[in-house]
């Protein structure tokens, strides 16, 4: 039984109202009502009646809730008897999101344990505890996070070499008629997938199709390859492979990546040091493709 779910369970059962709950935790409530969801498939036996007034306890649920603070007070006594020293003893937990900056994941990685989740996950866990940041794609749920911008990137056409548009120097929206997007899964991404989207549609790009494809760096170089009358929007980076990026003649959209963590948690002060790191070397330059790994000049 995870922590982080008996906390938001308490905390459900202490305000009788999921609104108020998730308000309180810093989360989503669909994030919160999920989570609740499978605290009771975990135990096996329906802890609330949902009602229209809000959340009431069943039986299973009172018995639950003293058992729960009992676990949560321990849990929380012994993080502040060594929170300090074991934050300070252990790497930082840091998530990266697929499709981050090629250089971030090198410049993390020497201090830090990653591991590889999509940018819905990473607030909730952040607020958690779970992780000690993530680097997430904004917009983004960073409600009572500390956020900082470490790559600010404009968004280009990514289309196979073959392609028509290919030999352009530059596109503009009504170039893209008549083609399909390849976009990613929303569940990544949700605030970043539906932004981009509005920004397409009120520069006039109503997309054919929008086809579902990979997020990570590598694995939609098929699809752009054998798609047909097919394009993707990418930053520079991503054009490896028998791809061309071709830079859009105005309004392109940003890629803008964060790195978020808690404020109060111990391991603030080294994520913060991280975060001047990474918006210092990790994204490179406008107009490069920057290999991964590749660590550019800080300016003066």
């Amino acid at each position: 039984m995870e922590l982080h779910r008996l906390r938001y369970f308490r905390a459900v059962a202490e305000e009788g109202n999921l609104t108020r709950a998730a308000e309180l935790l810093g989360v989503r409530t669909t994030s919160l009502s999920q989570q609740i969801i499978a605290l009771e498939r975990e135990v096996g036996t329906a802890l609330f009646e949902r009602t229209p007034a809000g959340m009431a306890a069943t039986a299973a649920g009172r018995e639950l809730l003293p058992h729960a603070r009992r676990v949560l007070d321990a849990a929380e006594e012994a993080a502040r008897a060594v929170g300090p020293r074991a934050a300070r003893a252990r790497p930082p937990r840091i998530a990266v999101v697929p499709g981050a900056p090629p250089g971030a994941a090198p410049l993390l990685r020497p201090g830090a344990e990653l591991s590889d989740l999509p940018a819905a996950r990473q607030p909730d866990l952040v607020r958690a505890g779970e992780l000690d940041a993530g680097l997430v794609v904004l917009p983004a749920d960073v409600r009572g996070l500390d956020c900082a911008v470490v790559g600010d990137a404009p968004l280009g056409v990514l289309v196979a070499a073959d392609h028509p548009l290919a030999g352009r120097d530059a596109v503009h929206w009504g170039d893209l008629d008549g083609q399909d997007l390849l976009w990613f899964d929303r569940g990544l991404a949700p605030g970043y997938h539906d932004a981009v989207l509005a920004e397409c549609a009120a520069a006039g790009r109503r997309p054919r199709r929008v086809r579902s494809g990979a997020a990570r760096r590598g694995l939609f170089t098929a699809d752009l390859v054998h798609g047909g009358a097919v394009v993707a929007l990418r930053p520079r980076w991503d054009a490896r492979g028998g791809l061309v990026w071709l830079p859009l003649a105005s309004g392109a959209p940003r890629l803008r990546h964060a790195l978020v963590w808690d404020p109060a948690s111990p391991a603030a002060e080294r994520i913060r040091d991280l975060a001047r790191t990474l918006e210092r070397e990790a994204a490179p330059e406008e107009g490069e493709a920057g290999p991964p790994g590749r660590r550019r000049t800080p300016r003066a």
